[in-house]
């Protein structure tokens, strides 16, 4: 189960827009426009496909790709593999940063591993570059005995896609409705993630849950939160996220992106709008941020997320340090406890001192509830995007930035 604590006081104006963000995003759906409402239900298509394959062979998955092709998939693998049996071993080459990928490809057992080349356009030069640099360090023979171990996952008809079949390699495709930083609940996630071992049914499922339980008006708080930070926006331009639990650092990184090139946009009467997503993690970031938003310019808005049961807890000891005896009223208590208290303590040392703040509860980690956080995160996006009067889903601020890397590279 997940908490989702949020409310706005009821008046006529926020009503009409709230109103019209709903129809907005319905009409989304409804009109089969924006695809990623419906993916809890097209990608079980995917997951029938994979059982049909011998995938046993396989210890090692890797995923070869930048932003919306692993930024999801690394946080759904961070947050259920300590709680998933057995889950296969994943690795990720993201970046261009040659150390890392250095580091990574001397992680990887050739003959163990599946290597996933995920890119929406076919033609990301980041992963290709690092594609390339795989197929030749390894050897890896596309046409003949490697052809099983390489996967493709992209749009239909792209370069990639081109690519897959001239090899006549295993091809997944995403739907051309969906974009890369929505696409983790299609096959740009379910694939490597179910092929690692995860229970990627139970995950669409609570994502389709809560997107049904939206579209029923069953959580009418994603109207009320979309509503409050797009019309706060101008006063309140940025977002934090703060989540206490180390596992969900890489969840935060995925809604920085989706935040980030969503919203970030000019509107049609020419003004820029947007809010900064910041992620932290408690109780690491009490530390050093927290000093910032509670003295600091009241131009933040708080969300805390914290998971009530971790499933697995240390007792801290009943030890007397000489010196520091003050301390001792921690003695038998576990650091589930203490991490809690402390998300509560800052929450309302914030909440004092006058941001605002909500909060998000999951009572523990499961493969459904981590979807219902998915599908929440990207059905608000989608709201707030709506009462922007912004295009969410293009993002021609990065395209810019691409023409210019490539005709840098290209003299």
């Amino acid at each position: 189960m997940v908490h989702f604590d949020y409310s706005l006081a009821e008046n006529s104006s926020a009503s009409e827009i709230m109103s019209s963000a709903f129809d907005s995003v319905k009409e989304e759906m409804d009109s089969d426009r924006i695809g990623y409402y419906k993916l809890p239900t097209h990608s079980l298509a995917h997951l029938d496909r994979l059982k049909e394959l011998d995938t046993s062979s396989f210890s090692q998955i890797v995923i070869i790709g930048i932003g919306g092709s692993s930024l999801g998939i690394k946080a759904i693998d961070s947050i259920l593999r300590p709680y998933t049996a057995d889950a296969k071993e994943m690795l990720f080459l993201e970046n261009s940063d040659p150390i890392t990928i250095a580091e990574t490809m001397a992680k990887i057992r050739r003959d163990e591993a599946c290597f996933f080349m995920i890119s929406k356009s076919g033609s990301t030069i980041e992963t290709t570059s690092v594609l390339k640099t795989l197929i030749d360090h390894f050897d890896i023979d596309l046409d003949g005995s490697d052809k099983h171990r390489v996967v493709a996952i992209t749009d239909s008809g792209s370069v990639l896609s081109d690519f897959a079949k001239h090899h006549k390699l295993l091809e997944f495709n995403i739907p051309d409705n969906v974009g890369g930083r929505f696409s983790v609940l299609s096959a740009v996630g379910v694939v490597p993630l179910a092929m690692a071992g995860y229970d990627i049914e139970a995950l669409l499922a609570g994502a389709g849950e809560l997107i049904s339980d939206f579209f029923d008006h069953k959580e009418d708080h994603l109207l009320q939160k979309a509503y409050s930070y797009a019309t706060h926006s101008k006063t309140q331009s940025i977002n934090v996220l703060f989540s206490y639990a180390d596992r969900l650092e890489d969840l935060t990184k995925w809604y920085v992106q989706l935040w980030g090139e969503s919203l970030g946009k000019i509107d049609k009467d020419g003004n820029r709008v947007g809010l900064t997503p910041i992620g932290l993690i408690g109780a690491v970031d009490q530390h050093s941020f927290l000093q910032l938003v509670i003295e600091g310019p009241q131009d933040k808005s708080v969300t805390f997320i914290n998971i009530e049961d971790f499933q697995r807890d240390i007792t801290i000891p009943d030890v007397t340090l000489e010196g520091i005896e003050k301390t001792n009223f921690i003695n038998n208590q576990t650091f589930g406890r203490l991490i809690n208290e402390q998300c509560k303590a800052t929450m309302q040392s914030v909440t004092e001192s006058g941001v605002s703040t909500d909060s998000i509860t999951l009572d523990r980690v499961t493969p459904a509830n981590i979807g219902k956080i998915i599908a929440y995160y990207e059905l608000l996006t989608s709201l707030i995007g709506s009462i922007f009067g912004v295009n969410t889903y293009n993002q021609p601020g990065v395209e810019l930035g691409k023409q210019i890397l490539y005709k840098n590279l290209s003299k």
